[in-house]
């Protein structure tokens, strides 16, 4: 086959996820020619394995979870089943429609070359795309964006290869309910998944490496999730060291470990290993393109997102530090403002909420206790249980506390964990208030709505009086 001449854009995204596709769009309506670069599915993380399936899934099961509660309220209903296959076809019409969604508006964009392959570099500004049918394209561009993502991490545990074993994104294509799910991790990825399968049905194990869950947050709120997650029937074995794994006499998994220098083992039906992400930079070449990485292989930025290479940036996940969409879609925005509107964004110092889907809902903005105290900061905190929040009592949500750090100098607002119901928007009011540099008295002393779960940031703050 004849080698074909490279085809000349003035943009190249490589990965169509949260920062890939708007970036398309705000490049091909400055009519600059955009070849975008998917090898699989249109969205990213986010809409494929992410937040779109993850998120619906949850619904569901706290559909479940709030039908067998229904006597709590005084509502008689019959014996609650769950219909798992419907469950997985729910979340795949939801995740279809976004990605059809994505798909269509990108069909209609002018300027935009959407390219089904895979890319990899071959100089610092050309890259080959390879398609599932041999062919291959080299393409040149002035500008190349690397918005390729992660991949789950698959750890060295002697005899896993030889065992069927999940990960976050297969986990959500199976179509049988696990009888007994075992889950290696105890991060944000792992307390999810624990408390939505232990609400379909199963039971389930957590062979955690640590002292706690969420080894990021205080202490006072990993054993309060804890305490959550084990009242509907989570096992949690901590300080965990996975020895081996192996297929067990019933066609399951058997894993075993050390925990508190005692050998131990556990059989279960299914096994999911939650220990993180890896990077999807093995088949880019980048070292063809002067493109450094990190001892992990994520991607070397500056604070405008540009590579170790003039002219080439990385966005998203693939560029290591927080993995979310929100801060992937910000990547997106610090470009556009400095190359197309003359701007100066910077990711340095940007805030970072999230929000850990659990029931309750975990939202986290700025700095916890512990490192508010790594930095010396003077700080006084308050916390108030959701059993004291009117909202939570009357809607049966008391599940939970809130927690809030302020500077004892400058009565600034440094941080906040909310646990509890609908925590991601309660941090979020928190987080509104910290950007406008609100001293706490303000919220102590606003108005808000009654009964609103808003208005319990007035007692909450009273804590600090």
């Amino acid at each position: 086959m004849a080698q074909q001449s490279p085809k000349h854009v003035d943009v190249l995204i490589i990965g169509v996820g949260q920062a890939g596709k708007p970036l398309a769009q705000a490049f091909a309506q400055k009519d600059r020619s955009v070849a975008l670069i998917e090898r699989k599915f249109v969205g990213g993380t986010c809409i494929n394995y992410g937040c779109t399936p993850t998120k619906t899934l949850l619904a569901s099961a706290q559909m479940a979870h709030q039908a067998r509660r229904s006597t709590d309220y005084g509502i008689k209903t019959g014996a609650v089943t769950v219909d798992f296959r419907a469950v997985i076809e729910r979340k795949n019409g939801v995740v279809e429609k976004f990605r059809k969604g994505i798909e269509e508006s990108l069909g209609k964009a002018a300027n935009i070359d959407l390219i089904q392959g895979e890319a990899r570099f071959t100089g610092p500004s050309e890259v080959t795309v390879s398609n599932d049918n041999g062919q291959t394209q080299p393409i040149t561009a002035d500008l190349i964006f690397i918005n390729a993502g992660t991949h789950p991490k698959q750890p060295d545990i002697p005899g896993l290869d030889t065992v069927n074993w999940l990960t976050s994104t297969t986990l959500m294509d199976i179509d049988t309910l696990p009888d007994h799910l075992l889950i290696v991790g105890g991060g944000y990825v792992g307390v999810e998944f624990s408390q939505m399968f232990r609400r379909f049905g199963s039971r389930v194990t957590m062979l955690v490496r640590g002292g706690q869950l969420l080894p990021r947050e205080d202490p006072d709120v990993a054993e309060e999730l804890a305490k959550i997650l084990t009242d509907e029937g989570i096992k949690i074995q901590y300080n965990t060291g996975i020895q081996t794994v192996n297929e067990s006499r019933s066609g399951g998994v058997t894993v075993k470990f050390s925990a508190n220098g005692k050998a131990s083992q556990v059989s279960g039906s299914h096994l999911l290993v939650a220990v993180g992400s890896t990077p999807n930079t093995d088949a880019l070449n980048l070292s063809a393109a002067g493109v450094a990485t990190d001892e992990h292989g994520f991607i070397k930025v500056s604070d405008q997102l540009e590579t170790s290479q003039s002219g080439i940036y990385a966005l998203g996940d693939i560029k290591g530090g927080p993995a979310f969409t929100h801060i992937a879609y910000d990547d997106y925005r610090v470009v556009k403002q400095n190359l197309l509107e003359n701007g100066k964004a910077s990711t340095a110092g940007r805030p970072l909420p999230y929000t850990v889907f659990t029931d309750p809902q975990l939202g986290r903005i700025g700095l916890n206790e512990q490192e508010a105290k790594q930095l010396g900061k003077a700080v006084k905190v308050a916390t108030m249980p959701m059993s004291w929040v009117g909202r939570a009592i009357e809607t049966g949500h008391t599940k939970g506390f809130m927690k809030v750090l302020v500077d004892a100098e400058s009565d600034q607002i440094l941080g906040a964990a909310i646990l509890g119901m609908e925590g991601g928007e309660l941090m979020s009011i928190l987080q509104i208030a910290m950007m406008g540099q609100l001293p706490y008295q303000r919220l102590r002393d606003a108005i808000f709505a009654h009964p609103t779960l808003a208005e319990s940031l007035n007692n909450l703050f009273t804590k600090l009086d």
